[in-house]
């Protein structure tokens, strides 16, 4: 049974609640990481500001998501929370708190049961309240490519 510690991106960037979004959105971009671990200053995980966070911006000129009937019905507030979501500078405004994440023996089917049961495309692995890694679609796509190539392997040497 392979684990996420088997299979985590071990090398990743985190942000802190005061982090501006102009220097996550950069690391996004620099790490392609489908989200960044936010920390607190103990460095325990208190959110994840991820990819779909940042689609809703003034600056793209994209409407802000319908909370609910009665809001899609009345509008969005100019003054209301969506608003100022949008208009947010610093990652704690608009971050996930206290997000999915796994621990380092959870089972790859552990894994990918949590992201698909939270429709994410990536889950920090913790160990001792520390984030030590990531598992995205990316490593799990990684670890089929090496197990299809083993077995390709193994099956050239048995003919």
């Amino acid at each position: 049974m392979m684990l996420a510690a088997e299979i985590m991106r071990r090398s990743f960037a985190t942000v802190e609640p005061t982090t501006m979004l102009i220097v996550a959105a950069r690391l996004l971009l620099e790490t392609n990481q489908r989200g960044l671990p936010v920390l607190d200053a103990a460095g325990r995980l208190v959110g994840i500001v991820s990819e779909g966070d940042l689609l809703h911006r003034d600056e793209l000129g994209v409407s802000p998501p319908s909370g609910n009937w009665f809001e899609e019905l009345l509008g969005i507030e100019e003054n209301g929370p969506a608003r100022e979501r949008m208009r947010a500078l610093r990652v704690a405004a608009i971050m996930t708190p206290d997000p999915v994440f796994v621990s380092e023996d959870a089972s790859i089917d552990d894994v990918v049961a949590e992201m698909d049961r939270r429709h994410v495309g990536q889950v920090p692995v913790v160990c001792a309240d520390e984030v030590i890694g990531i598992v995205s679609r990316f490593e799990l796509i990684a670890a089929l490519e090496r197990g299809l190539n083993r077995n390709e392997e193994s099956a050239e040497v048995n003919q």
